[in-house]
């Protein structure tokens, strides 16, 4: 038929002439150029490296847009690169949402999909969502990480820093300026005194522990060396003891004594009976007063480790505050949880090892005013000092309230603002969101916060972090655990932009 049909035309352009070709011939060209510049102008371009025209200095964030598959990195005055991605395909999508880097390893392997190279790996959370280098067929095509250009990924691996925010957002999304009454305002003097600050409490801290070392050996050799006194008081109080019942004894004897020759032997039995009686109490009583100082020289020891590790709890705790007052502070406020969390980079390597470990110490209620009406997840950065203080810029990744207006409903405590405020730095951060904070949020992540009402397939089909306790002993005097207001993977039904997730409860 294709055939009979291409014969009929060939027919029909005869019988038209060359005329009627040329202009037949036209109108194709024509509505051919207009299709493909429709086309054209319907598809948006694809995102191509680039680096802004100035000098760049230390990035202090990335956003990641799944929509216009591309990233791009921020430092203090605006982006500085930019790369084209793929994140993750149909049932396996890269979760939206708000995260850090956690760890970073060049010749990183998977250990989910046949070894496969992940070159220049910078993982955002800890069952396997990571920034790295790999192929780019221009759409979505990983399983559930980021791909970025090989010598993007390479070039960017040693200027990223752990704990550096890592913003995956479902459309586009940019820093824009921004300034609010409740953002940190620090104080240049507590600024200034903050490093004498910690390097005298630091000083402070291994004395005190220096101490409480030498009180605690002290107190368990004085038990050692006042068993023996106590021993020999046992004993003879033991004697004394059945001295005085021999005594008691002897003088029943001597009243029920008949004859002269019974009395004589009574009275004779209670003559020694009483003298021994005597002796003993004399020795008890002599005993008592040699060991009296040497007992309470052992209870005074006791009482001093108590005290020197009371001291050494404060003087740790003390250093900590002050050592991580030269951080950059991280705060995630929850919606549903009404909770408010701290995270502080303490820059210890994890002890089972990959990442480091974040102080997680303040933990508290939160106010938000009408609790139950949707916030949104805004991002709120200090990128530099400046008169004011801090220059501050928000970006919002799923707008219920604009930024503002989502920082107007917060009250946060004011135990929280003097301790954070006064010495806030640069790279410090308040994250507002309707999302409780994820499971992957542990002792050794800064922030993991997934939006609910976006897929989550690349996230849902990896293994969660298992968690691990470990106690501290290093001097930042807390207990290393897993986040207890979590949000399971993919947790909010799909249609429903109301459903709040249930928490559970303290442990």
């Amino acid at each position: 038929m294709l055939n009979r049909f291409a014969a009929r035309s060939t027919g029909a352009m005869r019988r038209w002439g060359p005329p009627a070709i040329v202009t037949l011939a036209a109108m194709a060209a024509l509505a051919a150029l207009t299709a493909d510049a429709a086309a054209r102008q319907a598809r948006p371009a694809r995102p191509t490296e680039a680096t802004a025209p100035r000098d760049a200095g230390e990035p202090v964030m990335a956003i990641v847009s799944i929509k216009s598959q591309q990233v791009t990195f921020y430092d203090a005055d605006g982006w500085i690169l930019r790369a084209p991605v793929s994140t993750g395909t149909t049932g396996r999508e890269t979760p939206a949402g708000v995260f850090a880097v956690l760890e970073k390893n060049k010749d990183h392997r998977s250990n989910m999909y046949d070894d496969a190279s992940m070159p220049n790996m910078q993982r955002i959370t800890w069952n396997g969502i990571a920034l790295h280098g790999g192929p780019l067929p221009g759409y979505a095509a990983s399983h559930g990480c980021v791909r970025m250009p090989y010598g993007f990924a390479e070039k960017l691996f040693d200027k990223t820093w752990i704990g550096m925010r890592v913003i995956i957002s479902p459309d586009n999304a940019e820093p824009v300026q921004f300034s609010h009454p409740a953002l940190f305002v620090p104080n240049r003097e507590a600024i200034a005194a903050a490093p004498a600050k910690a390097e005298t409490l630091a000083r402070e801290a291994a004395e005190a522990a220096r101490s409480a070392d030498e009180a605690k050996k002290a107190a368990a050799k004085a038990p050692r060396e006042t068993a023996a006194l106590k021993a020999s008081l046992r004993k003879l109080e033991g004697l004394k003891t059945r001295a005085d019942a021999e005594l008691a004894t002897a003088d029943r004897a001597l009243a029920a004594a008949k004859t002269d020759e019974a009395k004589t032997r009574a009275e004779d039995l209670k003559q020694k009976a009483s003298t021994r009686a005597a002796d003993l109490g004399a020795q008890l009583d002599t005993a008592r007063a040699d060991a009296q100082p040497k007992l309470e020289a052992a209870a005074a020891a006791k009482d001093a480790a108590k005290a020197a590790a009371t001291r050494k709890a404060d003087t740790a705790k003390a250093a900590s505050e002050a050592k991580l007052a030269l951080e950059p502070a991280s705060i995630f406020i929850s919606r549903a949880t009404r909770k408010l969390y701290v995270r502080r980079n303490t820059h210890k390597p994890a002890p089972d090892g990959g990442g480091e470990v974040f102080d997680a110490t303040i933990e508290v209620p939160v106010t938000i005013r009408d609790p139950d009406r949707r916030i949104g997840t805004h991002v709120f950065t200090a990128l530099a000092r400046n008169d004011a203080g801090l220059r501050w810029t928000a970006v919002t990744i799923d707008n219920a309230d604009n930024a503002s207006a989502a920082l107007d409903r917060i009250t946060i405590p004011q135990a929280v603002l003097d301790r954070i405020a006064p010495t806030a730095l640069p790279r410090s951060s308040i994250v507002i969101s309707d999302e409780p904070l994820s499971a992957e949020t542990n002792y050794r992540t800064e922030f993991v916060a997934v939006l609910s009402n976006q897929p989550q397939g690349g996230f849902v089909t990896r293994k969660p972090t298992p968690d691990i306790y470990v106690a501290s002993d290093d001097g930042f005097g807390f207990f290393f655990q897993p986040n207890r207001d979590f949000q399971p993977a993919n947790p909010r039904p799909r249609g429903d932009p109301y459903y709040r997730q249930r928490q559970p409860g303290w442990w």
